[in-house]
């Protein structure tokens, strides 16, 4: 059976792209997922009680090679749950989400908790305290525990209509993105004082030639996130730089060689 959201009404539709989007190149599942577990330190996790009920609860993490580490007293129910039945998840929301929260960044990941043992003890705690200094308060006190989740599954959701699965070993494998994080101002820029170069590049690369304006919403080491206003609607597309950019110091060279391909075309 194929899932639809059936008739939509009167509701506004999203007009599609008239021509080739040259380079929709955009970071992967497990890169999307990376990239947001490294960038806050609380999370709700998702733990079974006794009885077999889930049970939902705020906590802080740290990572340690992406995997999250959390220290949780027996003194809470979520404690006592992974002492129980160590199958658990954590849902992490990407910072300052925007207006509408449900067309913000998620992640969801999945697995078994473990008591890490040894070294990586050791590594596990340097990482919750880099992530969460606070809890030098309180990570040594008797009845709090160090476990680490072994991720073993992986959702993404980066709003309406962009969302994607990974595996453990693609997960694993990715890094969080160097250049998101720090895009902010870069992105204010270029909406301020490039309007239209970011028109010409939703035009000629985007795929929309009846672009009437369009602003930046996202750069990462990939490419543009492009809202795009047209005639038939608003709608959103992808604009990819030549080659991928490994540091934010690139991001101004990478957005300047689109504008000239944009314009030149």
């Amino acid at each position: 059976m194929t899932l639809d959201h059936g008739d939509p009404g009167d509701a506004p539709s999203i007009p599609a792209p008239t021509a080739e989007v040259l380079n929709p190149a955009r970071p992967s599942a497990a890169e999307e997922a990376r990239t947001v577990a490294a960038s806050t330190n609380t999370a709700t996790l998702a733990s079974l009680s006794e009885d077999g009920t889930p049970w939902a609860s705020f906590v802080t993490f740290g990572l340690l090679d992406g995997q999250p580490v959390l220290c949780v007293s027996r003194m809470a129910e979520h404690g006592r749950n992974l002492d129980a039945d160590p199958r658990a998840s954590i849902a992490v929301v990407e910072p300052n989400p925007p207006a509408d929260p449900l067309a913000g960044t998620r992640i969801t990941l999945a697995g078994v908790a473990e008591r890490p043992e040894g070294a990586e003890a050791e590594a596990a705690r340097a990482a919750h305290l880099a992530a969460v200094p606070a809890a030098k308060y309180y990570i040594d006190y008797s009845d709090f525990s160090l476990w680490v989740l072994r991720v073993r599954r992986i959702r993404w959701v980066g709003g309406y209509g962009r969302m994607d699965s990974a595996t453990a070993e693609q997960y694993a494998a990715a890094a969080p993105d160097p250049v998101s994080p720090h895009a902010a101002g870069a992105i204010e820029h270029l909406n301020a004082d490039h309007a239209d170069s970011l028109a010409a590049m939703a035009r000629v690369l985007g795929g929309y030639p009846d672009a009437t304006a369009a602003q930046c919403e996202r750069a990462d080491r990939y490419g543009l996130d492009l809202r795009v206003t047209t005639p038939r609607g608003v709608a959103r597309t992808r604009v990819g730089y030549a080659e991928r950019i490994d540091a934010i110091d690139e991001l101004r060279a990478a957005t300047v060689t689109l504008a000239r391909r944009a314009r030149e075309s």
